[in-house]
C-alpha cells in the first residue's frame, strides 16, 4: 500500500468515530447499523450486546462492508472510506481491555462523568481486519475512488 494513500486511510479513521457496518442477516438478509469504533493503525474495534443481531449475524459469517464518512455541504468535498472486511471476536482478555480503552479514548467529552463501561465480560468485542478498503475523494474528481487490497 501507498505510503501517502496509507496516511490518508488513517487520518480519515482518526477524524471519526463512528461507522455504518453490514452484516449478513441468518436469513440472507444485509443488517446495517452505526457503531462506535476505535482503531489501532487499520485494525477496527466495535462492541455489541452478547446477545445482539450483528453479533448472531457475525457467529454465521465473519465477513462485513462497512463506511466511514461524514456530512458535508459541497457534493465535491465528500470523502471517506469504505471496507470489505472481517470481524472477529476478540478472545484474549488483554486485547479486550485495550480495545474497550480505546473506544473511551474516543469520548474525551465523557472525561470526569459517569459514564458505565461494560467489562469485556459483559460485551462482545470485535476486531476487524480490512481486506479491501476502497478510499472515496470527490476533490479528485466526482466518484472517484482508490481501491486498495489489504494483505
Amino acid at each position: 500500500m501507498d505510503k501517502e494513500l496509507r496516511q490518508k486511510i488513517l487520518t480519515l479513521l482518526d477524524q471519526h468515530r463512528i461507522m455504518t457496518i453490514a452484516t449478513l442477516r441468518p436469513d440472507g438478509w444485509p443488517q446495517a447499523t452505526t457503531v462506535g469504533y476505535a482503531n489501532d493503525g487499520l485494525t477496527l474495534y466495535f462492541l455489541c450486546g452478547l446477545d445482539s443481531q450483528k453479533a448472531v449475524n457475525l457467529t454465521l459469517d465473519d465477513r462485513v462492508s462497512l463506511t466511514v464518512d461524514h456530512d458535508t455541504p459541497q457534493v465535491m468535498e465528500i470523502s471517506g472510506l469504505s471496507m470489505a472486511a472481517r470481524a472477529r471476536p476478540v478472545a484474549d482478555a488483554a486485547q479486550a481491555q485495550r480495545a474497550l480503552d480505546l473506544l473511551m479514548r474516543r469520548y474525551p467529552e465523557q472525561t470526569g462523568l459517569p459514564l458505565p463501561m461494560p467489562s469485556p465480560n459483559d460485551v462482545r468485542i470485535f476486531h476487524v481486519t480490512p481486506v479491501v478498503i476502497s478510499v472515496l475523494d470527490y476533490s479528485k474528481g466526482f466518484g472517484h475512488t482508490d481501491l486498495i487490497q489489504c494483505d
